[in-house]
């Protein structure tokens, strides 16, 4: 027999056609099964934690996360439903937050959001550019949602005196030129008005002033107003001249600065010309895909985002606009900063770039780096590399800097797993950094998907995820030792629909100990100081059966009945939920011999060796004849327990970590291979699989 060992399983879950793909160098890495498994960045892979209850929605609903900095205490979500918005952290809804919303819910999902500080922009072509704020101190802040204003300031001054003063006894030269003049009011954080209505005079052109000629002007003092500028028309422009404290000013012949003019009023998304995508790239706000103008992106004043007024001439911190030149009018379907301003399209992907340090609105650049398209799901940045979706909305790709071409390169991380994603769409999804690097992606059909990435270690697996109902909505949001991933999740609950908020639990760690391990769906965990027999406050399980897992040991086959269920003995630490099956299986064993190919040739396994870590229980069954693949006949068919003993009677098994020998129950066919199943609330984490093979003749 030959020793053969699965070492590796970051390949994730592959399509069935790859079984005879051995030549791939990832072969050994690939499972035919990786149900309720999370692959490690390591090699390992190990049971994903189960889900926290947090509360009844009550409604259908949506998730949007707010971010303001990497502090849990600062992370919330907004739960968009059909008329309003609930705000909730990683422990429950926020009270007394119903916030009015004009989305429909289905157009929740297309939304594209930019936030900065307490400010989440929202962008979408069907509604109003609009921003949603937090404001006042914890614990009452107040949230608000509203239509931007943009280019909003305090008023001009109404109208100016301006008179000509010639103050020389010797000067009785003809006036004969019109002086105009205008003025702006700036407020305390230095935002400028527009200019007041022009004012003007007769006197002199400039150059033949002589001692004692100014001109003085006088205006009505603006509410709010903290200084002003005065400007001076020189070859039909209004140059910058000074500034004063007070209402008035007198120009003794200044020379006007045409390089700092008054700003004019430009909004280009008036009359229903709504955004669809917005950003933030140096100190800009970028706004793309607009209804009437899809190809075309705007970028606001530097540093002042809701500013899109405009200089006469342009300068270089003046709004932007550019409108993509293809072959046909793809409409901008997202924006990312990523050092270049990148762009993705229905037909493209492109970069905006500068000769110089920044873009300006005289200095733009815009080169196309694919062809794939994208669809309008919101990207994810990941290290050096931005995850889109084409634009079907399925297949999976990244986009990152290549030395070797100058420019933007990716791969579509779709291409081994297309079983997952085709047929379906990609609606949603969230990165979760910390543990791992796992995105998690909400399916059309209520399923979700895990893409465990790291591009510098060429790791790239994805798994399915299962539980009893349907997932909604994902998002991640920062917690105390790990990013904390937020669902919404449909389910049936004596025969009604309900909708949940419910947070994928902890990693189950090295230091934590059997009894707060969490391996249920839409569970809660139960601390008393005493031991108790009773449970209550279950009733968002009322009439299911759960799983229990009570002081370390698993507890079977009680339904909850008005909100409560009894215990057979007393526990003080108990977790209470749903229960779901963790699967997997390797690919069958194939490679090259000296004899040839294994391809189609019967093998049967001898001892196999099990290596696990901190896992407890667990079990094992080979495949039947035409079960290959076939995830749900094999749950069906026999499976046997690994040995597992307390090391006293009555209480509860410890995670064991070490070497378990197993004899597979198979015979000779030419698809054997090895099922491992966790179907109680327990850990199981595999570290690797090694099985003595005898190859026969087909």
């Amino acid at each position: 027999m030959s020793r053969i060992a699965f070492r590796n399983f970051t390949g994730g879950e592959v399509t069935p056609s790859l079984c005879a793909r051995y030549d791939l160098q990832k072969f050994g890495s690939f499972l035919q099964c990786c149900e309720n498994f999370i692959p490690n960045l390591h090699g390992d892979i190990e049971r994903r934690p189960g889900t926290r209850f947090i509360a009844d929605l009550g409604a259908r609903s949506v998730l949007i996360p707010f971010q303001f900095n990497t502090e849990p205490e600062n992370n919330y979500v907004l739960i968009f439903q059909e008329g309003g918005i609930k705000v909730a952290s990683a422990d429950g809804l926020l009270a007394d937050v119903n916030i009015q919303s004009p989305y429909a819910l289905g157009d929740v999902y297309s939304l594209s959001v930019a936030q900065a500080g307490d400010i989440v922009y929202l962008a979408h072509k069907n509604y109003a550019f609009s921003r949603l704020t937090r404001s006042g101190a914890a614990p009452e802040y107040q949230w608000t949602l509203e239509n931007v204003a943009l280019n909003k300031s305090i008023a001009a001054p109404a109208s100016l005196s301006v008179s000509f003063v010639r103050d020389n006894a010797d000067d009785n030269a003809t006036l004969n030129y019109t002086l105009r003049y205008v003025v702006t009011a700036v407020d305390a954080e230095g935002v400028e008005s527009v200019a007041s209505p022009v004012g003007s005079t007769t006197g002199k052109y400039p150059t033949d002033w002589v001692v004692g000629n100014h001109v003085n002007l006088a205006w009505a003092a603006v509410q709010g107003a903290k200084e002003y500028n005065i400007y001076r028309e020189s070859a039909g422009y209004y140059g910058f001249l000074g500034v004063s404290k007070t209402t008035s000013f007198q120009d003794q012949n200044f020379e006007p600065d045409t390089a700092i003019t008054p700003k004019e009023n430009w909004n280009p998304f008036e009359n229903g010309n709504h955004p669809s995508t917005v950003t933030f790239h140096q100190q800009r706000l970028v706004l793309g895909g607009t209804k009437d103008n899809p190809a075309s992106f705007f970028m606001s004043r530097t540093g002042d985002y809701e500013n899109f007024r405009k200089s006469r001439p342009l300068q270089d911190d003046d709004p932007v606009e550019y409108m993509l030149a293809s072959g046909s009018i793809d409409e901008i379907k997202w924006l990312a900063s990523f050092g270049d301003l990148l762009i993705g399209t229905s037909g493209a992907e492109y970069k905006a770039t500068s000769s110089g340090a920044a873009i300006t609105s005289s200095d733009i650049q815009i080169s196309v780096q694919s062809y794939w398209g994208s669809s309008g799901l919101m990207p994810i940045i990941i290290g050096q590399s931005v995850m889109h979706c084409q634009r079907s909305g399925s297949h999976v790709r990244d986009l990152f800097y290549s030395w070797e071409s100058d420019g933007y390169a990716g791969n579509d991380l779709s291409l081994l797993a297309p079983q997952l994603v085709e047929s379906h769409r990609i609606v949603q999804w969230a990165f979760q950094q910390s543990p791992g690097s796992n995105i998690w992606a909400v399916r059309d059909d209520g399923d979700l998907l895990c893409l465990t990435y790291m591009k510098e270690q060429n790791v790239y697996g994805w798994s399915r995820h299962v539980t009893d109902g349907k997932v909604l909505s994902v998002a991640a949001i920062s917690g105390e030792q790990e990013d904390v991933i937020m669902l919404v999740v449909e389910r049936a609950i004596n025969g009604t629909k309900k909708y949940y908020l419910e947070r994928l639990a902890e990693r189950f760690r090295d230091t934590d100990s059997i009894e707060n391990a969490f391996f249920v769906d839409c569970g809660l965990t139960i601390r008393g100081v005493k031991a108790v027999k009773e449970i209550e406050g279950l009733f968002h399980l009322e009439g299911r059966k759960v799983a229990i897992l009570a002081e370390g040991s698993p507890v079977e086959g009680l339904v909850v009945t008005g909100g409560r269920i009894t215990l057979p003995y007393a526990a003080k630490t108990i977790t209470v939920g749903l229960n779901y099956i963790s699967a997997l299986s390797p690919l069958p064993i194939e490679t090259d011999t000296q004899r040839g190919s294994t391809l189609g040739k019967r093998r049967a396994y001898g001892k196999c060796v099990l290596r696990v870590f901190r896992t407890v229980g667990g079990k094992y069954a080979a495949t039947r004849p035409g079960d290959l693949f076939d995830v749900e006949a094999w749950k069906k068919r026999e499976s046997y327990d690994l040995p597992f003993l307390p090391d006293n009677y009555g209480a509860a098994c410890q995670p064991f970590s070490g070497d378990i020998e197993i004899i597979l129950p198979s015979g000779q066919d030419a698809d054997t291979t090895i099922w491992l199943m966790q179907d109680r609330p327990m850990p199981f984490r595999l570290v690797a699989i090694m099985a003595d093979v005898d190859f026969g003749e087909v």
